[in-house]
C-alpha cells in the first residue's frame, strides 16, 4: 500500500463527524490510574481531537503522535501547550508500526489509525505492557471496508485504464479484523474489553460531499500515486465521483453517508 501523502485541510473539512467517534471513545474510558496521567495519542492526525483529551483528562501530559510531516505541522501551531487544568499538550513523530512506549502510560489510545497499520494488533503486547497497573488502552477504526465508499474505489482502480497504476495502493480488505478477533486478542493479554461497532449516519452538505470527504482519508493513497500526473488524477477522480453520485444520492437535507466503526476498550488488569 502506498504511504499517503496527508492534508491536514482537506481531512479537517469534515472535522465535526469525524470527531464524535473519538469523543465516543473516550467516553467509555474508565477512571485513570494516577491524577496526572501520561497519555499518548497514536494517529494524531493534526491533533484537533487530541485536545479532547486534554478537556477530559486536564491534569494530563499529553503526546499526539504521528508520521505525517504535515499533520504534525498543524498540530504544533494550534494546539500544542500548556494546558487549562495545568497539564501540557505536546506532539512527535512515531510510527504505529515500530512505536514502543520508553515509559509507563495510564492511557494509548488511537483514532481511525490503525487500519493503516498492517499488523497493528500484533503490536498490542508490548503497548498493553507499557500501561500501568489499571491503566487502558482504547482505539477505534473505520469498519466499512465493504462499502461503497471502498468497493466503488477499489473496482475502478482495478480496471484495465487504472490497474497498473492503483490496483494495489489502496487500503486491504483485511486492514480490520472482526470484533470478536480484537476481544480475543485483548482478553488474553489480560485486559477487562468492551467491543462494539457503531453505524453513524452522517448528513453531509456540498456539492459531492461523500467524495470530499474520502479525499481526506480513504482516497489519499491514490491521490498520493497519481500526484505527478495531474491529468490522470483529475480523470480517475471524475469517474470516481460518478460511482459516488449514485451510490449516495442527494436528498433535498444533504446527502447520508453511513458509516459503520469498530471501537475496543480493554483496561489492564490493576
Amino acid at each position: 500500500m502506498t504511504t499517503p501523502i496527508w492534508d491536514p485541510g482537506q481531512y479537517l473539512r469534515h472535522s465535526g463527524h469525524r470527531a464524535r467517534p473519538f469523543a465516543d471513545l473516550i467516553a467509555r474510558v474508565p477512571v485513570l490510574p494516577t491524577p496526572t496521567p501520561r497519555i499518548a495519542d497514536l494517529g494524531c492526525g493534526p491533533g484537533n481531537v487530541t485536545v479532547l483529551l486534554t478537556e477530559r483528562w486536564s491534569t494530563a501530559h499529553v503526546t499526539g503522535y504521528d508520521n505525517s510531516p504535515e499533520m504534525l505541522d498543524r498540530a504544533h501551531t494550534e494546539h500544542e501547550g500548556p494546558t487549562a487544568g495545568g497539564g501540557r499538550l505536546d506532539f512527535a513523530h512515531a510510527d504505529a508500526r515500530t512505536w514502543a512506549p520508553g515509559e509507563p502510560y495510564d492511557l494509548i489510545v488511537s483514532n481511525a489509525t490503525l487500519q493503516w497499520v498492517p499488523g497493528h494488533a500484533d503490536r498490542f503486547a508490548d503497548w498493553i505492557a507499557a500501561l500501568r497497573p489499571g491503566g487502558t488502552f482504547a482505539f477505534q477504526v473505520p469498519d466499512n471496508i465493504d462499502a461503497p465508499l471502498h468497493a466503488l474505489m477499489r473496482d475502478l482502480a482495478a480496471t484495465p485504464r487504472w490497474k497498473a497504476r492503483l490496483a494495489d495502493v489502496l487500503r486491504r480488505t483485511d486492514s480490520v479484523h472482526t470484533p470478536g478477533a480484537y476481544l480475543d486478542r485483548l482478553a488474553r493479554l489480560g485486559c477487562a474489553t468492551d467491543v462494539w461497532q457503531t453505524t453513524y449516519f452522517h448528513v453531509l452538505q456540498g456539492e459531492d460531499p461523500v467524495l470530499d470527504w474520502v479525499k481526506g482519508t480513504g482516497l489519499r493513497p491514490a491521490l498520493t500515486a497519481l500526484a505527478g500526473d495531474p491529468e490522470a488524477r483529475d480523470a480517475f477522480l471524475g469517474e470516481y465521483r460518478e460511482l459516488l453520485r449514485q451510490a449516495y444520492p442527494s436528498a433535498p437535507y444533504g446527502t447520508v453517508l453511513p458509516f459503520r466503526r469498530l471501537f475496543a476498550v480493554a483496561v489492564k488488569e490493576a
